[in-house]
């Protein structure tokens, strides 16, 4: 059957709607440390493929590698991230961290020549949360004031944390301090600061969608939400982002942990939004990082 002239010409100027994407990534959301062997993936259940240290940076390099990762943002203990910026060369940038596994920042005057020195280029994960602190409060302000002063991007953990977290690592975590309004505050007093949201907000999307509309320096990765929660639950909150004019700052991201595979399972994540164009994948695998870590935009191709 032949289609009619019309109909052919629609079709070629629809947008190539779910084709799989195969340009540059950067990964603004990665974790080193130690390997925790026969781990279960909280979303697939199998064990981490990762049975120590070693494999566990061997096999994350491995699958940067595989899904063209140009660039990992990493963070994690002090001999971790040096094994892995000796190991990943330009392809790593180590962030200097606050999490579950780390009680408080180094003292500002140890990140004032680390970042002179470019041994860290990114403050983050801040998962001030973990220990029922507020990014917007005083105890912060030296580290804030340090990363604007050498122009650092931050990067603060918002939303959840994992199921049973006040139980387990941190009984001082509070699901209400991950309400990304809380770091209004912060905003206000810091306008020039490069601030993104880890795990945008979820699930605080309307408050996501009113501070990321007022403040147009904040940007977010969907890390984590994209291979953790269920498919369908990740792309209603990514198509009502980026439906809310939101999409040329969103980040790709995968905290990988201790399980290298979840970096295949959060490409997998964004790649399978079909709602999305190439040119919208484009932008969240790659080109809104590139222009948010003020990179050549070309980078990685």
């Amino acid at each position: 059957m032949r289609l009619p002239v019309l109909v052919l010409l629609l079709l070629a100027a629809t947008p190539a709607m779910g084709q799989p994407y195969r340009g540059p990534i950067i990964d603004v959301h990665l974790h080193v440390g130690p390997a925790a062997p026969g781990a279960p993936n909280p979303a697939t259940g199998e064990p981490t493929t990762a049975g120590s240290d070693a494999e566990r940076e061997r096999l994350t390099l491995e699958r940067m590698r595989r899904h063209g990762i140009v660039l990992g943002l990493v963070s994690g203990p002090d001999a971790y991230m040096a094994s892995m910026r000796k190991a990943g060369g330009d392809a790593i940038w180590s962030g200097a961290f606050l999490d579950d596994g780390r009680t408080s920042l180094p003292p500002p005057e140890d990140l004032r020549k680390a970042f002179a020195s470019g041994e860290l280029k990114v403050l983050g994960e801040v998962g001030a949360q973990y220990h029922g602190l507020d990014a917007s409060d005083p105890w912060f302000e030296p580290y804030l004031a340090l990363a604007e002063e050498f122009d650092i991007p931050v990067g603060i953990h918002t939303g959840l944390g994992p199921p049973g977290t006040p139980y387990g690592c941190c009984p001082d975590f509070s699901v209400e301090l991950g309400n990304p309004k809380l770091l209004e505050p912060m905003l206000k007093r810091h306008p020039k600061l490069r601030v993104w949201l880890m795990h945008a907000g979820w699930p605080y999307l309307q408050e996501t969608k009113a501070l990321m509309y007022v403040y147009p320096q904040l940007h977010a990765d969907v890390s984590v939400i994209n291979w953790i929660i269920p498919r369908q639950e990740f792309h209603d909150y990514l198509r009502a982002l980026v439906t809310a004019g939101l999409g040329d700052r969103l980040m790709f991201g995968s905290d990988q942990m201790v399980w290298p595979e979840a970096i295949s399972l959060a490409v997998e994540g964004v790649d399978s939004a079909g709602f999305l164009t190439p040119a919208q994948k484009r932008a969240i695998f790659h080109d809104n990082a590139a222009r948010f870590l003020k990179l050549d935009p070309a980078a990685g191709e």
